[in-house]
């Protein structure tokens, strides 16, 4: 992990008519690490997610990626940074097969013909290469699979495409305790290959298996930006609820709003 922020927003803000979602946001996050994004309903986080995702514009302030200011004004321009999300709703396509949905919209093509062996071999070294070995065949429908192994299909999806940071949003809603861990699992993984990963989450036991760093968000505004090793779930819990975190050892003044 680096300490150059591979993503990195400094003073976001977004209103909807009379609705101030962000006031004066900062986040950023490093390669090879993962940040978890955490506060209430209502808290922001989804606005500023899709503000890098390019969904919304923000109304003001600056987005740096690799140091470099950038202007993300849609998708294709997040996708060009090698941004990819993975939305709650995972935005697959039951009909059809594991290989067709990883080549959804991007099919590989050899003499106006789709190329299929060459789209089965990628995604199937792709899923080789984050360990997910629950999927027994990658031409089974993804109608056939369970919600942890849809999920991993989602992952692989979004990281296939050379992906530099992946955010990932509420990855183990409705999940299983077994089908959990799966998923944890992979997010771990994703951050040891190099990624940069965001990952948005409502529970806490799910952040502090995962997250090297936790920022949390209240009413639009940045709280704080804790090290997981060096606080404890009490204290993101009074960040996410009072807005006025415990001291925690380690963690420079700078980083908790008073």
């Amino acid at each position: 992990m680096t300490d150059t922020p591979l993503l990195e927003l400094r003073n976001i803000t977004k209103s909807f008519g009379s609705v101030q979602a962000l006031d004066g946001v900062d986040f950023e996050v490093r390669r090879g690490e993962v940040m978890a994004l955490v506060g209430d309903n209502g808290a922001g986080k989804s606005t500023l997610i899709k503000c890098v995702a390019g969904t919304h514009a923000a109304d003001s302030g600056q987005i740096f990626f690799e140091g470099q200011e950038v202007h993300i004004h849609g998708p294709k321009d997040a996708g060009k940074l090698g941004i990819e999300v993975v939305y709650q709703d995972l935005a697959l396509a039951d009909n059809l097969d594991v290989v067709q949905n990883m080549y959804l919209g991007r099919e590989l093509n050899r003499f106006q013909i789709l190329n299929e062996a060459a789209m089965e071999q990628n995604t199937t070294a792709t899923l080789k290469s984050l360990a997910v070995t629950t999927i027994k065949s990658v031409r089974q429908p993804v109608a056939t699979l369970s919600g942890g192994q849809r999920q991993s299909v989602a992952v692989a999806k979004a990281v296939q495409w050379n992906s530099n940071l992946v955010i990932l949003d509420e990855p183990t809603a409705a999940l299983g305790v077994a089908q959990t861990e799966q998923v944890l699992a992979l997010v771990r993984r994703l951050g040891e290959q190099g990624l940069a990963v965001v990952l948005i989450s409502h529970n806490l036991h799910d952040v502090f298996e995962t997250a090297d760093r936790i920022t949390v968000l209240r009413l639009g505004r940045s709280i704080g930006v804790f090290e997981r090793s060096q606080t404890t779930q009490q204290q993101v819990v009074e960040a996410i609820t009072a807005g006025m975190p415990t001291k925690v050892a380690g963690i420079p003044p700078t980083a908790v709003e008073e």
